[in-house]
Order: C-alpha cells, then structure tokens, then sequence
C-alpha cells in the first residue's frame, strides 16, 4: 500500500465495531470537547461538495451529515485541546482524544464520506433507481468527485465507505474511514457506542446542528426504502426502524 493510500485512510481494520470497542488501545473515559474545539478541514474540493450537499440534502440530513464528521472525530481522531472548561482538568491543560492512536486518515476525506454518505437518500435519489440506496448514492458520489477532480484514492475510499457504511457485522475488515463512519453514524441514528462521547460533547455539537426531529426523520427514510425495495441492503439490519426510534441516548434532543 502507497504512503498516500494510507494517510487517505485505506488501512484495513475489523468490521466489527464490538471487537474494535474491546480492543482499543486507549481505553480513557470521554472527555468534553465543544464542537469549536475541532478544526473543520478546508479545501477548494471541501467547499465544492459542502455547497453541493447544503443543495442536495434535506435541512433534517445535512445537520445529520456535520454531526457524524464531530461525532467520529472525537471518536478516531488525534484530535489534541486544551480544556480549560473542564472542571476535570487544569486551565490550559491539553488532552488527547483518541481511542485508536496507530489509526491514520485524512480528515477532509472524512468529511467528505460525512456530507454524501446519505445522498442515495433523497427523495429524488431514492425513488429513480432499484439499487439500495448507498450502493447508488457511492457510484453518484465516485463520478461527482471524479468531475470535481478529487485524487482516484480519495474518490474510491468516499465510494467504498459510504456503499459500505450500513454493512454491520462481526466477520472481515474494513477501511479505517469505513469503521469511523459506522461509529458515528450509529451513535447519531442508534445510540451505539454511547461510552465513547461525552455527554458535553453532545450538546455542544446538538447546539449547532440541531437534530430536528431526525429520529422520525430517519426512521421513515428506512421505511420508505424497504417499502420501495424490499430486495434492499437495507433489511440486513433486522428492526432497524425499532432500534432507530428506540435511540434514548439522542431522546432529550431530537
């Protein structure tokens, strides 16, 4: 694997978010971050797909998309703060957040999965096509990137994780962006993994990206697929709708 490869974020990690939980290699409770505290990356490509995702995502789907960029980073990333804030530590006293210190990836292309992973979700999306939704909505996100002139190893890595990134289970690997993107968006949507992101961290990121309802939002969007396509990847993920609307740990915002 190219050096590229890797910092692009190609590494290959358990599919298992269980196994990947268990095995981190540090193990340190959540701390509060406020949401000012993580850097969101810039790019002339980053600006590109930002304005394409605010014209193409309902309201609802974009706040959606911002959270999961905090939600993971805070989760993956070698994210380094100072918490003056925190009645836990010293004024000017820096921590490091991450649960997975040897992971490598690029933040932008991160943002990148964040802001198209559900693009297959539109209604009009949705409704033109037989494939299951992130299947569409990554070869729809390989041709944008490729016309906006992203590097092919970042294009194919936003591709591989946004098709892959309803494809739980405990068998196999994945990319490392692929597991970050699972993280967060099933603590957005579920609650999964509630014990690595503080509570803090939660409202902090809320305030700026309310959720709106997305609860219901969401659980109707798994209906509407499964009624469109009952064939689609989506009805792997058996109750998902009952796990959705069951999510306490975002209860008190939605």
């Amino acid at each position: 694997m190219s050096k590229t490869e890797e910092e692009y974020g190609w590494t290959a990690v358990p599919r298992s978010l269980a196994k990947l939980v268990a095995s981190r290699e540090n193990k340190q409770s959540p701390k509060p971050i406020k949401i000012e505290e993580i850097p969101l990356p810039d790019s002339p490509l980053v600006q590109s797909v930002l304005q394409y995702a605010k014209e193409n995502l309902p309201r609802e789907t974009f706040h959606h998309s911002m959270r999961i960029f905090y939600y993971g980073t805070v989760t993956a990333s070698r994210l380094t703060v100072t918490l003056s804030h925190s009645p836990n530590t010293l004024p000017g006293q820096a921590i490091t957040t991450q649960y997975f210190p040897s992971w490598r990836y690029d933040p932008a292309t991160y943002l990148l999965t964040c802001l198209l992973h559900d693009i297959g979700t539109t209604p009009s999306n949705q409704s033109s096509t037989s494939l299951s939704f992130e299947f569409f909505g990554g070869y729809l996100v390989l041709d944008l990137l490729k016309s906006l002139h992203a590097p092919v190893p970042q294009a194919e890595l936003v591709a591989e994780a946004i098709i892959r990134h309803q494809d739980l289970g405990e068998t196999g690997m994945q990319t490392t962006v692929g597991a970050i993107t699972h993280f967060s968006t099933i603590f957005d949507n579920a609650g999964g993994n509630a014990e690595l992101v503080h509570e803090e961290t939660i409202r902090s990121v809320v305030a700026k990206w309310p959720r709106e309802k997305w609860t219901g939002c969401f659980a109707h969007v798994v209906r509407e697929e499964k009624r469109l396509k009952p064939w689609s990847h989506t009805t792997k993920i058996e109750g998902f709708e009952e796990m959705v609307e069951g999510n306490t740990v975002m209860e008190p915002y939605d």
